[in-house]
């Protein structure tokens, strides 16, 4: 018999208790200002004592309220430069040690020419997201470094459910990799088994595990808005406030009751804290919030803190788009259907104008809705999938990882998150309650 003790942290729940003897790392975060970094960062600065020194690598400064924590040390690099370069940066900055790899580092490029879609340059994603993490494993050994285990962050397009409907559910340790199409997801992890390989070698070379975190749609709070759920969604609601009229669904009846496994950043960077310090080495992980989830309920809610009337899926009028591939490899190709899609909406000068409103009345940071496309495809991707997100976490409990946090909770947070930061207008909190939890 084992037993583990667990802890909750505000909304997040079922978290490990590590042992004291658990103290004095070293970390490093790469892509410290993106939306995982930042909130990895949050995660170990909570914890000084087992985390003594956090080393954040970026080309900008994590924007941190207050300034980075008194343990935390910010180093400008850029991964696309030589490795030497890189090495020379880390040896100029005073990094001598670093007992775990936090791997964040990420490029958006812009799709290819003639379309919308945000991953249809598959070919130069793969370039420029391998060339980040080649470059930054080859820059290790030139700065004498070797972790204990590096932390490799992917994703659910590890899965192929960017291409089309994909098996149910999502298995780590099942589900082969889905080649229709070059997923730079692929070629990093290679580099990361390749690295950790080598690190073996050597009577003198401490050992090297991996972990692979793979989360669903990220819920988190930071400047930059893109491949951002909340963010659009928060918009939406704002601007329909303003606007006077309901919220209304832009899917169908599928994608209104369809589960979708989504993944808040800060309860992603509790688990991959314990993958590293807990879980077994070499594994591949889902990472999810454990939540049941569905547009069907979460819809109404949010109207709720808005005090909006709401609209389901319509009886009809949809523009149907097939998906270019079926992944799962059986009864054809998937269908997505919208009434209307949120990237449309935001590029309307009605909308632009609310907006514009909105950001004088209340002095927001972006006082305009600046590239809806980068904005808002992510969320129109999201709300109507071709088929469910449904990550299997059965190998993660019995590994003895048990955090959960309400979703629904955690969009809540994340708006007010965004409030503070001048992001979105103050959420007017009409009608707000979660089974269990709180109510105002």
């Amino acid at each position: 018999m084992s037993i583990q003790q667990v802890q909750s942290r505000g909304i997040f729940h079922g978290l490990p208790v590590y042992p004291p003897e658990v103290s004095g790392l070293t970390a490093i975060i790469t892509g410290a200002n993106g939306i995982s970094g930042h909130y990895m960062l949050r995660v170990l600065s909570q914890d000084p004592q087992r985390w003594s020194k956090i080393y954040c690598l970026s080309r900008r400064p994590p924007l941190i309220p207050g300034g980075l924590p008194p343990n935390a040390q910010h180093i400008p690099l850029d991964f696309l430069k030589d490795p030497q370069d890189i090495a020379s940066g880390l040896h100029a900055a005073g990094v001598t040690h670093v007992d775990h790899i936090f791997f964040y580092s990420y490029i958006q490029p812009p799709p290819k020419q003639g379309s919308t879609a945000l991953w249809s340059d598959a070919d130069e994603m793969v370039r420029l997201n391998s060339l980040l993490l080649t470059n930054f494993l080859a820059a290790l050994p030139l700065a004498g470094l070797r972790p204990t285990r590096f932390m490799l962050q992917t994703g659910a397009k590890h899965y192929g459910v960017h291409l089309g409907p994909v098996k149910q559910p999502q298995e780590e340790d099942v589900d082969a990799r889905v080649e229709l199409e070059p997923n730079f997801y692929y070629p990093q992890e290679d580099a990361v088994f390749a690295y950790c390989r080598g690190a073996l070698s050597g009577s003198s070379q401490k050992e090297c595990g991996w972990a692979v975190g793979m989360p669903g749609a990220i819920l988190g709070a930071v400047p930059d808005a893109a491949m951002n759920l909340c963010y659009p969604l928060a918009v939406y609601a704002s601007v329909c406030r303003r606007l006077g009229q309901p919220l209304r669904f832009p899917g169908d009846v599928p994608a209104w009751q369809m589960g979708s496994s989504m993944s808040s950043a800060m309860l992603n960077a509790y688990m991959e804290e314990w993958m590293v310090l807990a879980g077994p080495k070499d594994q591949r992980y889902n990472v999810c919030d454990a939540s049941a989830f569905a547009w069907e309920g979460f819809w109404p809610r949010l109207a709720g803190w808005y005090g909006l009337e709401w609209r389901g899926p319509v009886e009809e009028g949809y523009v149907e788009a097939e998906t270019r591939f079926a992944p799962r490899k059986f009864g054809g190709k998937g269908t997505v259907r919208r009434s209307f899609s949120l990237t449309q909406w935001a590029k309307t000068e009605e909308v632009q104008k609310a907006w514009r409103e909105l950001a004088d009345e209340w002095g927001l940071r972006e006082t305009e809705l600046r590239e809806p496309n980068r904005v808002f495809g992510f969320a129109d991707g999201t709300l109507c999938r071709a088929g469910p997100l449904n990550f299997s976490m059965d190998k993660s409990r019995k590994f003895g990882w048990h955090g959960f946090v309400d979703t629904s909770e955690s969009i809540f947070e994340v708006f007010n998150d965004f409030v503070r930061m001048k992001m979105i207008p103050p959420v007017p909190k009409v009608n707000v309650s979660f089974n269990g939890g709180i109510s105002s």
